[in-house]
């Protein structure tokens, strides 16, 4: 009996000292450690981390997803404003309008069609210009290219002023159709387009006739008074049927309506201005050492970098399991300035390089605990094998260009409870 005894109780003993000669693998950083974040291998999370931000100048923003328009005051980032530059088409080439003087010009409107908005939805003066340059599509144009336009703005005195409304059906005559941003326009230049279209002239044969008839339209807000804290980027599908320029009219007792369009043979870019001079970002501009306490991205202009001089001294002799750098940003739960669902990093394979190389790393925002997780194993293990060099990452917004998000990350050296941390699992060989 006691012999049935002695081999269970051997093989238990065994089993605890073959388990605590495990755990004895953890001890770099094994007290900060979630237990089920550790895996079989070394594990550390005691890199030096440094972070700071940098600006942007060459962004290309012709014909993106979506088009943003108008402006926001950040009380980080300064004042954020969007315009539009797009050509216009036809809805129907050669339109038979009949006799121009048998008609009644109601009302003249361009609409565009929501996706989203970013910020509060306050007031804001829209302008609308005709361009005075030619667009083209097979030009690449950048967030600070522009056009110059015709000094008269199309929208008339007083009518600009338009309280988005993205979450609002509109309501076009007796018809309830999807929330549109829609500006009241000139019913004098409706009238020179009308004429135009019933003289039977070339500029309405094509597309292209039209376009060097009419140039196409700038599109911007005017807000110079604007508060901290007020305003909005809005999120505009120019692809979308709905958006487009309509003139209202009568014609021998009936309603009538001429589109014009903005499809597929319409060029189209975003010009972004930021104007930071005095806020928080700009600080961290000038002084890189500043963004170890609080660093920043944003749409369009900013991307945070993250540079972790320790991994030079990994040996080349092991096999990364696990890699996760965890990046905490000051954000509260339904404030208006949210970071968006995802960020994309990216970095440069040799420091000489011009442009950054997409690492196809999308790191997810948790909401609960505030925080971005980017999992870095792949890129960390090609620094390991010198297949690239370790020159740091970059990380945006995933919508870089058809977007308006800003991102506030913990540095360091933050006054708050989390900082960001590379938790790094592996084993040599």
């Amino acid at each position: 009996m006691r012999k049935h005894l002695f081999f269970p109780f051997f093989l238990f003993t065994a089993l605890i000292l073959l388990s605590a000669c495990k755990k004895k693998d953890f001890a770099n950083g094994k007290d900060a450690l979630d237990p089920n974040e550790i895996l079989t291998g070394i594990t550390t999370d005691t890199f030096d981390i440094i972070t700071y931000t940098i600006a942007e100048d060459s962004i290309i923003t012709s014909n993106p997803a979506n088009a943003v328009l108008g402006s926001y005051n950040d009380p980080k980032f300064g004042k954020f404003e969007a315009t539009i530059f797009t050509q216009v088409g036809l809805a129907g080439l050669s339109p038979s309008i009949g006799n121009p003087n048998s008609i009644t010009i109601d009302s003249f409107v361009l609409a565009l069609s929501y996706v989203g908005f970013y910020g509060d939805l306050n007031p804001q003066t829209f302008e609308v210009f005709e361009l005075n340059e030619n667009l083209y599509l097979d030009s690449t144009y950048y967030s600070f290219s522009t056009k110059s336009t015709k000094p008269q703005n199309l929208v008339p005195n007083g009518l600009g002023s338009i309280t988005p409304a993205p979450n609002t059906s509109a309501i076009v005559g007796l018809d309830t159709v999807s929330p549109q941003l829609r500006i009241p326009l000139d019913t004098n230049f409706a009238r020179i387009l009308i004429n135009e279209a019933g003289s039977g002239s070339p500029a309405f044969a094509s597309d292209a006739a039209f376009q060097s008839f009419f140039k196409g339209i700038k599109i911007q807000s005017n807000n110079p008074n604007q508060s901290s804290s007020t305003g909005a980027a809005l999120y505009l599908d120019l692809d979308n049927p709905a958006s487009k320029m309509t003139i209202y009219f009568q014609q021998d007792g009936l309603n009538r309506t001429l589109d014009f369009v903005f499809n597929n043979s319409c060029a189209n870019f975003i010009n972004i201005n930021i104007e930071n001079t005095g806020k928080p970002i700009q600080d961290v501009l000038l002084d890189n050492t500043k963004g170890n306490v609080e660093f920043y991205a944003q749409a369009f202009k900013h991307r945070a970098v993250i540079q972790m001089p320790g991994l030079k001294n990994l040996s080349d002799k092991i096999i990364i399991h696990r890699a996760d750098l965890t990046l905490p940003l000051q954000y509260q739960t339904g404030y208006k300035y949210r970071p968006g669902n995802s960020v994309s990093v990216a970095t440069k394979i040799n420091l000489t390089d011009k442009s950054y190389t997409s690492l196809g790393i999308l790191g997810e925002f948790d909401d609960v605990k505030k925080q971005f997780k980017l999992n870095l194993k792949n890129y960390i293990q090609a620094i390991v094998n010198k297949n690239i060099n370790n020159n740091g990452i970059v990380v945006s917004p995933r919508f870089f260009i058809n977007s308006a998000e800003r991102i506030v990350f913990n540095g360091k050296n933050t006054l708050n409870k989390n900082r960001p941390k590379l938790i790094l699992t592996y084993t040599s060989y």
